[in-house]
């Protein structure tokens, strides 16, 4: 039994016609002879009745006294309805389908509501659906406790539902559906020249999505690239097939083409924080993280030196990591209005004249850079929030990102 995995966001489900998008992509999968497992997001977005924000309001989220089980109850909703949605309109095409929750998809999580993580997924329901249908539709972003409770699995639950699927079933590739026709080589809303990739490494994409690139959520990318399922990140609205997300060698035996810089991602609305030293030598290291441990405040971005600590944070959490470090008897300098931008490539790694073509890059156009940090795939520089076009167009053109040419795989 071939199977394939096919995952469709909450705008490519929202409304009928694109729903008729999906089911298309669905029968010319059918037809080349895969059985399939397609794993639903909630319908749309709010304001839209069955998108989970939409189900939140209904116990006006966050000013209410509801729990977490019970919101986890809730939020599942929206999934589970557009699952059978989408059953019956296949249903009505022809299409031998079944709908089925994540916990009788056997997706098994821990206890941690809204947050849960997939503990084993347990694949003999579906496996045993698939010899009497063509289609099986999970409901995404769910699970299932060990004591039978109903768990959610927070940002990009779908995307890691279709994954851990994907693992389980030895599916034959997992294919990610969304609004942009694949991995694109910066934010297209930012670089009007922005070019879709035909290939990419599972690590370039996991840096991509971890420093902004929402394309596609990373904890799923290092589940598929752990089970070596490939995965393919394509439009709903297109034929295309997209971006390959696979290993740096595939099993043809064609190397992913080299490339200094694949692509471009960017994370805005973030804090850089200073604190100087005074008379406390490393203590101030330790006391300044661990009460930003303490305060549930994630840092980034973090940059120490003998005379001072620098790290960022969300904007959000700017006004509670200064009085938390006011308390300790800091007067911490604030640089609001920042953007992260970061450069990932694979082929960068023991090459010289990365970083110094970045600088310049920036520096010709008047850009002043507060922070930078480095690894073997991925260059990071902070810069003011009102840089930021300029900053990513720069780079883009500076790498010849307009004009990539990729391998058709």
């Amino acid at each position: 039994m071939r199977i394939l995995i096919q995952k469709f966001g909450g705008t490519s489900v929202r409304s009928k016609r694109n729903r008729a998008l999906v089911i298309e992509h669905i029968q010319r999968a059918i037809e080349d002879d895969y059985k399939l497992v397609v794993v639903v997001s909630a319908l749309g977005r709010k304001p839209d009745p069955y998108a989970t924000d939409s189900l939140l309001g209904l116990v006006d989220f966050p000013d209410n006294h509801t729990s977490q089980r019970e919101l986890d109850m809730l939020m599942s909703c929206g999934e589970t309805i557009s699952s059978v949605v989408l059953t019956s309109e296949l249903q009505k095409h022809n299409i031998t389908a079944t709908a089925l929750t994540g916990a009788q998809a056997g997706i098994k999580t821990d206890n941690r509501f809204s947050q849960a993580k997939i503990k084993e997924v347990k694949p003999d329901r579906i496996l045993h659906e698939l010899k009497h249908h063509d289609v099986v539709v999970v409901a995404g972003f769910q699970g299932e406790t060990e004591q039978g409770e109903i768990t959610t699995l927070g940002r990009g639950g779908s995307d890691t539902t279709a994954a851990s699927l994907g693992a389980a079933t030895n599916a034959e590739r997992i294919e990610i559906f969304t609004d942009v026709n694949g991995i694109m080589t910066a934010d297209p809303r930012v670089v009007k020249n922005a070019r879709s990739l035909d290939v990419v490494t599972y690590m370039e994409i996991c840096n991509l999505a971890y420093q902004g690139a929402k394309v596609v959520h990373p904890r799923a990318v290092e589940i598929a690239m752990q089970a070596e399922v490939p995965m393919r990140v394509r439009s709903t609205y297109s034929k295309d097939e997209g971006t390959l997300v696979t290993s740096s060698r595939l099993r043809t035996g064609i190397d992913i083409p080299d490339r200094l810089i694949t692509g471009f991602a960017h994370i805005d609305s973030i804090t850089q924080i200073r604190v100087k030293m005074k008379d406390e030598g490393q203590r101030l290291q330790s006391n300044v993280f661990k009460a930003m441990a303490e305060s549930g405040i994630s840092v980034d971005f973090i940059n120490i030196s003998p005379s001072e600590v620098v790290y960022t944070v969300t904007a959000d959490l700017t006004e509670k990591a200064v009085n938390v470090l006011r308390s300790l008897g800091y007067e911490p300098e604030i640089n609001e209005n920042c953007a992260k931008v970061s450069a990932v490539g694979a082929g960068m790694t023991g090459v010289p004249g990365v970083a110094s073509r970045i600088v310049q890059a920036l520096t010709d156009k008047d850009i002043q850079i507060l922070q930078s940090a480095d690894s073997h795939t991925t260059i990071w520089v902070l810069i003011k929030e009102q840089d930021l076009a300029v900053a990513i167009n720069a780079l883009h053109e500076e790498f010849g990102l307009s004009g990539v040419k990729e391998v058709t795989m």
